[in-house]
């Protein structure tokens, strides 16, 4: 059975350098399109792209609605299916303009892979964000054990996503230097940390504990005093593994360097949350909480920006519609609520007019209020 093609291979690093170079893709975008491809391979059993033709398609799409997902055992998301095929769609639209294959099938032949627009409807339907409480962080923070080394790390590492709501890629490449204690703030530098869209931005310390705060103070105290690191060390090394005294590969202390990626960090988190008795929550979701949690403190559009741009958004509209979604229990709340007379806000209103014009009138302002 073929398991390559050589032509196509070629074609493919083509488009690969073309997503990089040219449309400024990340690797992770790039992996995501090199994985939709190989199905499409697999599926055509790595026909040649020249012998591309628009049936491939339909029956390609019919196939992949059957597959499953190989940790769940069900079949794929309508938000999977739509983002592989619509990355083998730019492929093709692509490949249709290269040389070599303009006369071998039509640009137009590329639509073929979209699927009906209910099942886009359903792929791209906003759903509510969940993350964890405070109170849940907080309980799993607590019930983490911190006798070795390894385990100081990893209370610490759930505990900084909700002081900071720094991302998993970011955390895994985030150095000492970018942890500055005495201001209170994190020092997110996209030429060294792998922030979103390589933005660089500063976060400081969300008001979320003292005691969640203080974990991350003595971690980096211990990495600094302790172990004698220094600013280029990893804010969050990977563990070292070795022989041990069974003669078996463990792990036995902290390795002074990064991780290779997010995917421990997120092994780490879902054993915590595990030993915590509660459902598995990711990096990411705490961002959700640090949403849901300044949308109840902060009294003041401008206090709503400001927790905005720690998160590292420019835009407020962006924390509201990526994060800030009302609960529906909490939007029930303020429904029945609204039924409710507010006669309580109309004198607070008609209150705050008499006080203005008073004002006004003190300072010599002239007005036509009577």
């Amino acid at each position: 059975m073929t398991m390559h093609n050589a032509n196509n291979e070629r074609t493919k690093r083509r488009y690969f350098a073309y997503l990089k170079e040219a449309k400024r893709h990340s690797e992770p975008t790039v992996d995501a399109v090199a994985n939709a491809l190989a199905r499409f391979e697999v599926d055509t059993k790595h026909r040649d792209f020249k012998a591309f033709h628009f049936e491939q398609a339909i029956a390609f799409k019919k196939h992949l609605a059957e597959q499953r997902g190989q940790r769940s055992g069900e079949k794929l998301s309508k938000a999977t299916l739509h983002a592989t095929l619509a990355d083998l769609k730019r492929f093709f639209q692509w490949l249709a303009g290269q040389p070599g294959f303009k006369s071998r099938f039509h640009y137009s032949d590329a639509d073929y892979f979209n699927l009906s627009d209910k099942d886009v409807r359903v792929a791209t339907a906003t759903r509510e964000q969940t993350g964890p409480t405070l109170d849940q962080v907080k309980h799993v923070v607590a019930m983490m054990p911190a006798d070795s080394d390894i385990q100081r790390r990893d209370r610490a590492l759930i505990a900084f996503p909700l002081l900071t709501g720094a991302r998993d890629r970011a955390i895994a490449s985030m150095k000492l230097k970018h942890v500055n204690l005495a201001a209170g703030c994190v020092e997110q530098d996209a030429r060294e940390v792998q922030t979103k869209f390589s933005k660089t931005f500063t976060t400081f310390f969300f008001p979320v504990g003292d005691e969640i705060r203080q974990i991350v103070a003595e971690w980096v105290a211990f990495l600094q005093e302790d172990m004698l690191w220094g600013n280029e060390d990893p804010l969050f090394p990977a563990t070292r593994i070795a022989l041990g005294d069974s003669r078996q590969f463990e792990a036995v202390g902290l390795e002074r360097a990064h991780w290779r990626g997010a995917a421990r960090i997120r092994t780490i988190f879902r054993d915590a949350f595990a030993s915590g008795g509660l459902p598995y929550f990711n990096p990411h979701s705490f961002r959700n909480t640090l949403v849901r949690f300044g949308q109840s403190v902060c009294q003041t559009p401008e206090d709503f920006k400001a927790w905005s741009q720690n998160l590292g958004h420019d835009k407020v509209l962006t924390t509201f519609l990526s994060y800030g979604q009302v609960e529906s229990p909490r939007q029930g709340e303020i429904i029945r609520g609204l039924g409710t007379p507010q006669v309580a806000m109309q004198q607070d209103v008609s209150e705050l007019a008499k006080a203005l014009v008073r004002e006004m009138r003190d300072s010599g302002v002239g007005t036509l209020v009577k």
